[in-house]
């Protein structure tokens, strides 16, 4: 065919999402799909699920929350021990010896034992909370591991990998700061309470200035919140813009878009900027106001307190002892201040993580299900299969075919023709509406799947390559494989010789995703690990679509090697790379359309033998007539 194989792997999985065929992807930067940013301040189900990863911990809490207290209980101990070293120690009649030594020591206890709190404090909460956000990555990645590629195939991974990162950061942020927030309520409690009884009417005097601030808290609250709101959005879309530029580097660069990514990106970075800046303002406006309120109330102590102390109603030590909380009575307000934008962002971030860790697993094991056995025939069966990725838009429509144990059958068909689904259905990554699959006289929905995992070996068009070493991606598979049987593997499918001339040979590193190799080597590495892998079944999806006629050539006499003796499935666009094949079965339009060998479908003259011809045969040997009726047959499908 006259199609790209990246056209037929587009049109199957449904990037446009209107034919039935797989649901679109999120676009990287849409930012148009993103959920909610905020959340409410505090939303006690997430609160409820966070907690149950804290509960392990929660002896460490029990200990941090009493050094808080302790702490606070030393904050609050210290102005009444200044308090009596006046009033006792600095007598008119002289220095009160005892008196001040007493005051001294108590001093001295009170500043190790606020400083061995704080230690506790700081320590125990720290350990807790990296130990809190390490469950929860691992029973992200844990879960995401194992979800349905329904819920991939319509997720960016951008999107994810900010949960994994951004949002427990979000969580640990608030965790370490939860604990603060306890210590800075009974602060700010304690202080009202002590001030109130060291002398009621200069008490209630002082805390006069108290209603300016909750008024002004109310104006803020809502304008800093869509403040944070409109930062945290353009950040995402300024980030979403980045790693687009990113990925699409070759792109960009071969159509000389650079200039014009970079004014669009430029757009994006100062309409964040602007919001960033705007949401700093409202995050540190309270700060100058807080400061302003402290100055104030500590006048009217000077002045409504000198004058107390003049007139003999007030003792100096009081009044000293007034200015030290005060000092403090506003630091608990500034700090919950805060705190109040760390809970905001950690509910709307607990939220996020708790979408993901409750993606409903679609595809799972039964409870009674079996282990495929090791010696099964590997045979592979489609009975009266239907299945789409939009169950109202089915992609096959009952399909049946059967492929005998040790047999090599190809898959061919016009783009969208559901090949690529089929092999899908094979290793049970999606479950089909009707029919059954299945492999070695078993119903894959019956079989554990990681028995079925070990059975089936794939070869994709694009390989994948992991970081690590030649050896560890060639034993991916079977990781109990010996570095004899990778050499031997990489020998039987022609890549033992590029492999020596690497650095360090098996032992060399790959880049990301084996970047330092070519298709054609990084596909040779794929096809030793399925060789190592000695699975039952091979499925070849389109695996020489993207190499040369050398490297292809070598994949064959691998094919040769690989096929042995086991049951293969191949998908290719070459159709002349499946001219041996056993058994070839054309799809069109999700339904087999015939089935042969290539000789019986050729003599047959029917789609097999058209799209042979305009892939292999000279366009000038095939009648105009002939030409555009298969064009527009293939168009149809």
């Amino acid at each position: 065919m006259a199609d790209s194989s990246a056209a037929e792997t587009e049109a199957e999985r449904g990037e446009t999402g209107g034919d039935g065929q797989r649901p679109p992807r999120a676009v990287v930067g849409s930012h148009r799909i993103e959920e909610e940013m905020f959340g409410r301040a505090f939303d006690k189900n997430v609160v409820k699920r966070i907690w149950a990863f804290v509960r392990p911990y929660r002896a460490k809490v029990i200990v941090s929350v009493a050094a808080v207290l302790v702490f606070t209980a030393t904050q609050l101990l210290i102005p009444l021990i200044i308090r009596y070293a006046i009033d006792h120690g600095m007598t008119p009649g002289g220095v009160d010896r005892p008196a001040l030594l007493l005051a001294v020591a108590a001093f001295a206890l009170a500043i190790l034992v606020n400083y061995g709190a704080s230690y506790v404090q700081e320590t125990v909460v720290g350990q807790m909370a990296e130990n809190v956000l390490f469950d929860i990555r691992r029973a992200m990645f844990g879960h995401l591991q194992r979800v349905s590629l329904s819920f991939m195939d319509k997720t960016e991974v951008g999107r994810l990998m900010s949960r994994l990162q951004g949002d427990v950061n979000s969580m640990q942020e608030f965790l370490e700061t939860s604990v603060l927030s306890v210590g800075d309520i009974v602060l700010l409690f304690g202080i009202v309470f002590v001030l109130l009884w060291l002398d009621f009417r200069l008490g209630l005097l002082t805390l006069s200035v108290m209603p300016v601030l909750f008024i002004v808290r109310i104006f803020w609250l809502p304008r800093a919140r869509a403040a944070f709101m409109a930062a945290h959005e353009t950040n995402s879309v300024a980030n979403g813009a980045l790693a687009e530029a990113i990925h699409g580097v070759r792109a960009v660069q071969s159509m000389d878009r650079q200039q014009v990514n970079f004014t669009l990106y430029d757009d994006k970075a100062r309409a964040n900027l602007k919001t960033h800046l705007t949401a700093a303002k409202y995050a540190q406006v309270m700060v100058p106001i807080v400061d302003s309120l402290t100055g104030l109330a500590m006048a009217v102590v000077i002045v409504a307190g000198g004058s107390m102390v003049l007139n003999g109603r007030l003792d100096v030590g009081i009044m000293v002892a007034f200015l030290f909380y005060i000092q403090r009575f506003f630091d608990p307000i500034r700090s919950l201040t805060l705190q109040y934008s760390v809970m905001q962002r950690a509910m709307a971030s607990g939220k996020r993580l708790i979408e993901v860790l409750d993606v409903r697993i679609e595809v799972k094991d039964k409870p009674d299900a079996v282990v495929l056995p090791p010696d099964m025939d590997g045979s592979v069966e489609f009975r009266h299969v239907t299945f789409g990725y939009n169950p109202n838009q089915p992609v096959l429509k009952n399909v049946s075919f059967r492929v005998n144990p040790g047999e090599t059958v190809a898959l061919v068909g016009p783009t969208g023709s559901g090949k690529s689904s089929a092999m899908a259905l094979v290793h049970r990554f999606y479950d089909v509406q009707e029919g059954q699959v299945l492999v070695g006289g078993h119903d894959v929905r019956d079989l554990t799947q990681e028995s079925l995992g070990r059975q089936i070996a794939m070869v994709l068009q694009e390989p994948f390559l992991f970081t690590g070493t030649v050896l560890e991606n060639i034993r991916y598979h079977r990781q109990d494989a010996s570095r004899e049987e990778v050499i031997e593997a990489a020998k039987a499918v022609g890549a033992h010789d590029f492999i020596l001339r690497l650095k360090g040979g098996y032992d060399a590193p790959l880049g990301e995703r084996g970047g330092n190799l070519s298709l054609g080597q990084r596909q040779l590495l794929s096809f030793a690990r399925a060789l190592v892998a000695d699975a039952k079944i091979l499925v070849l999806d389109e695996a020489t679509a993207n190499i040369d006629s050398y490297t292809e050539m070598l994949i064959q006499k691998a094919l040769v090697r690989l096929l042995r003796g086991r049951t293969g499935l191949v998908i290719a666009h070459r159709l002349a790379t499946i001219r041996g094949a056993d058994r070839i079965i054309v799809l069109q339009n999700g339904q087999v359309a015939e089935t042969g060998n290539h000789d019986e479908l050729m003599r047959r003259g029917g789609l097999y033998a058209k799209l042979y011809n305009l892939n292999y045969a000279s366009f000038d040997d095939i009648p105009d007539a002939e030409l555009e009726a298969s064009a527009q047959s293939e168009s149809r499908t």
